[in-house]
């Protein structure tokens, strides 16, 4: 008999301590301008494996964190240097698994009116987002924007407006998501045309993650009441071209191609002899790392109603057909299946991913890896295990606790309450359905704590922070067993 393949967890957490504590290899000197990232790819790790800091070592991390934030606004890759998007996600995350509210706790200390305007310095006419001042429009960054203003509870009409339309047209010709599109310019006109926009860019596993959760948050956006969204006192500012696009934007609905999506994300997992791990491009060899940017997708997908078990007793939804953003599936029924049975009904092969990862992603010194015979590093540490969770994990979004948390929710003298209302809903509404989990290999050592399929920190993380900055209660966690009717 083969042996089982085995997390070895007790390796991965002296190789996340070694690096933390003792300090980094020489290697990662070129990630100076990445420190919050290599905090919290650590700390999530550690969560991920089911392991808190002490709380002196929390309390380092949190004023190292603090370290980070910038007098205009945001979070550095480390002191002294400009703000950017992408490290103040990784910021703002660490927080959330070490922070906590009063003095020196972190929460208290973030600057959340300073880190709304430069949110709204990097806006652009068509509803993009430059990553940092003066630089590129990039699909990571709007993420990075969305999943901090919606922990932060700084989301308004004004910040997304127009965001949905641009994500949109960063579909690709295959299905998944580029980094950006290219509009068209006239040298007759200032402003930017609408179309054409040649869906002409690489689709990408990290970029497709990150567009696929942004089109999901920005769902709370896209089904207000219009009567509920108030104008923003800066529309007095618009230029010409903003106020076209703005005008253009709140008339037309953006779509996203759910068949192509659907499709492409399949097709990035490897075959039988590549381990059943995934790839981030067409044609190119698998990676750990995709475990979670395509592996974790799928969750996602599923709260629009395609596949998983969940959405088997709602209204069929035709999958070669072009979904809007204002007639979301009916998943009306979806509540009321009994568990899942003896059949995975999932869209991609949860039993490969886990063989992938634990035979070829674990490096024997510790960490995890892209694949043999590459070093380990905290980045496919981090994602290795939240692909291996999301394969574990039966994580969906339920309809009954977001009705149960909107009708708790305690009102508001606030223009942005119907937002604040529908995004705080929305990321609580996400639960694991209990015993369900498919685990490879010994179940002690070898399960991984759930993962938040949109904030990627653990559940228990993303709720407690949420509760804070909403100052909304939480509904009790439905304990939801395999056979048990869902209600």
């Amino acid at each position: 008999m083969h042996a089982q393949p085995t997390l070895q967890k007790n390796l991965h957490l002296q190789f996340l301590a070694r690096n933390m504590m003792q300090g980094f290899p020489a290697r990662y000197l070129s990630q100076d301008a990445s420190q919050p990232w290599l905090l919290f790819w650590a700390l999530q790790s550690f969560s991920a494996l089911q392991v808190g800091l002490d709380p002196d070592n929390r309390q380092r991390s949190i004023s190292k964190i603090m370290s980070w934030q910038h007098s205009n606004g945001g979070f550095a890759g480390g002191p002294g240097q400009s703000p950017h998007l992408l490290p103040t996600y990784a910021a703002v995350c660490a927080l959330a698994i070490v922070g906590r509210p009063g003095p020196g706790g972190g929460w208290d200390e973030v600057d959340r009116q300073k880190l709304y305007d430069f949110f709204m310095s990097l806006k652009e006419p068509d509803g993009s987002f430059r990553v940092a001042e003066h630089m590129e429009v990039d699909v990571r960054g709007i993420y990075c924007l969305l999943v901090t203003a919606s922990l932060l509870n700084i989301m308004t009409p004004e910040l997304v407006e127009g965001t949905a339309t641009f994500l949109a047209s960063c579909q690709t010709y295959e299905g998944g998501f580029s980094s950006a599109s290219h509009p068209f310019y006239s040298i007759e006109t200032d402003r930017v045309l609408r179309s054409p926009r040649p869906n002409l860019g690489e689709a990408h596993g990290g970029y497709t993650f990150c567009a696929l959760a942004s089109w999901i948050i920005l769902q709370n956006y896209l089904n207000l009441d219009p009567g509920t969204i108030h104008p923003s006192d800066s529309s007095s500012r618009k230029t010409p071209a903003e106020e076209q696009w703005s005008n253009e934007l709140t008339t037309e609905r953006p779509r996203i191609d759910i068949k192509r999506l659907t499709r492409w994300l399949v097709n990035m997992q490897g075959s039988e002899i590549e381990l059943g791990g995934f790839r981030g491009r067409t044609n190119k060899l698998v990676d750990g790392c995709y475990s979670w940017w395509c592996g974790g997708s799928f969750a996602l997908l599923e709260s629009l109603g395609i596949g998983g078990l969940q959405n088997l007793t709602a209204k069929d939804v035709e999958i070669d057909e072009v979904v809007d953003a204002d007639q979301p599936p009916d998943n009306s029924g979806r509540e009321q299946h009994e568990g899942w049975d003896d059949i995975d009904e999932s869209l991609f092969d949860r039993k490969a991913l886990q063989e992938y990862i634990l035979l070829a992603g674990q490096h024997p010194a510790g960490g995890l890896r892209d694949k043999p015979p590459k070093n380990a590093d905290l980045y496919h540490t981090l994602y290795c295990l939240s692909g291996l969770s999301a394969a574990q994990h039966h994580i969906y979004s339920s309809h009954t606790r977001k009705a149960e948390t909107l009708a708790e929710w305690k009102d508001e003298d606030s223009p942005n309450n119907a937002l604040q209302k529908a995004v705080f809903a929305d990321l609580v509404s996400w639960v694991e359905e209990e015993g369900t989990s498919r685990v490879i290999g010994p179940s002690n050592s070898n399960r991984l704590n759930a993962t938040h399929p949109l904030t990627n920190l653990t559940i228990t993380h993303t709720e407690a922070i949420l509760k804070y900055f909403y100052g909304q209660d939480i509904p009790p966690r439905p304990f939801i067993k395999t056979g048990a009717s869902k209600k």
